[in-house]
């Protein structure tokens, strides 16, 4: 019989109605969790508005035995989010898990790129992580403060685009590497309020309707590429078993899951007053340092 990692807990998944979202759900689920699945249903680039695709993937949890509602929230309003965390409250009865996985794709080259192009993107993913995390965050406090006992999970989503760099998404990027910086600080946050809450984040490599079509891929990197290979580790991330793991960004896809080391302290040199003397140094200390990390890792077989 399978140990069911997450049994009993209440997980909130949002941008669950395709994809890796979905695929979260539905382990979660087979897991033993509760699950909201939020959706707003919008296309790729965030336009519209559908309750089909999170409705199907509740039908196919319950179809299997498990618990799940509905909800089409827009996480990027403050209200909407709040109220997201609210109903698994009301329908569930508590709050253990939250995996911020909504996003939209707007690319195009900075020189090109519109006012809300970048708005839009930088909205659904930055703030549309911090809105919900920030309401349930509250809500553990206020409960541990009540006498009540919790365990919060906060599993964030950023990118390989945001940690390393990808060329025609400056707004996309520069969202994803913000959730990374926002998961570390907000972990440290609950460290130092002795909060029992974990705060991580993935960045999932898989071949989603956000990614078809960027490049050619092989029926081996397909395979590589399959949401379902991303969902065991967000399971875990939000079962009992990961107390002590926090503040750490995991890249995930088929071909394994690794821990993201990219800003680190590089050589140092004494400061100046005079420009002329940085030039010399500089240089010095800049070929004593590590390049930045590419997109791409050679360890991993053909990504």
């Amino acid at each position: 019989m399978m140990n069911r990692l997450c049994e009993g807990r209440v997980a909130i998944v949002t941008g669950a109605g395709r994809g890796v979202g979905r695929e979260y759900a539905l382990m979660l689920a087979a897991h033993g969790a509760k699950v909201v699945v939020n959706d707003l249903g919008a296309d790729v680039k965030g336009v519209g508005a559908d309750a089909t695709p999170a409705q199907q993937v509740v039908d196919e949890i319950r179809a299997a035995g498990g618990e799940a509602v509905v909800n089409g929230a827009d996480v990027s309003s403050w209200d909407q989010a709040k109220a997201m965390i609210d109903q698994a409250i009301d329908t569930f009865g508590d709050l253990h898990v939250l995996v911020n996985n909504a996003g939209i794709l707007r690319d195009r080259m900075l020189a090109n790129m519109t006012e809300a192009e970048f708005d839009d993107v930088v909205r659904v993913h930055l703030k549309g992580t911090f809105a919900p995390s920030r309401h349930a965050v509250s809500w553990w406090r206020d409960r541990r403060k009540a006498g009540h006992a919790i365990e919060g999970r906060v599993i964030n989503t950023s990118s390989a685009s945001g940690l390393f760099g990808n060329v025609g998404q400056t707004n996309y990027g520069a969202a994803k590497a913000g959730i990374a910086s926002m998961t570390v600080i907000a972990a440290r946050e609950m460290a130092m309020a002795k909060l029992p809450v974990t705060f991580n984040a993935i960045a999932p490599r898989a071949q989603t309707r956000m990614t078809e079509g960027l490049r050619e891929i092989t029926d081996e990197q397909r395979m590589r590429r399959d949401p379902r290979w991303i969902a065991p580790l967000v399971t875990w991330l939000a079962s009992a078993e990961s107390a002590d793991v926090t503040g750490r960004v995991f890249e995930a896809w088929g071909y394994g899951y690794s821990v993201a080391e990219n800003w680190q302290h590089g050589a140092i040199m004494d400061a100046v007053e005079d420009p002329n003397h940085v030039g010399a140094r500089l240089r010095e200390i800049l070929a004593a340092s590590k390049a930045n990390a590419g997109i791409e890792r050679d360890t991993w077989m053909n990504p």
